[in-house]
């Protein structure tokens, strides 16, 4: 049997319990960290578009002139899903 340590992504705490699977049969996480602001995580995601800090990279490929056929292609990201990220970044800059 072989133990891993699971993490808070966010806060880094160690005070983690198992809060169930997902459709996709995924193991969810809970963070009991009262400050943290993450409540719930998975370590693995069955799409990539869910991991954290794919947005970031969404939109340092926008700026740097890609198009989203590239940035599609790169990531590995469906085109709807880029074209919404970028539209809700720009929503949220024109506040």
């Amino acid at each position: 049997m072989v133990k891993i340590t699971v993490k808070c992504p966010e806060c880094v705490s160690e005070d983690i319990v198992r809060q169930g699977k997902t459709k996709n049969g995924i193991q969810v996480y809970r963070c009991r960290n009262t400050k943290c602001g993450r409540t719930k995580f998975q370590l693995e995601y069955k799409y990539k578009g869910c991991y954290p800090g794919t947005t970031e990279a969404i939109v340092k490929m926008a700026v740097n002139g890609s198009g989203i056929s590239d940035t599609e292609r790169v990531l590995g990201i469906h085109h709807t899903t880029i074209i919404n990220r970028l539209k809700k970044r720009s929503e949220m800059c024109n506040r």
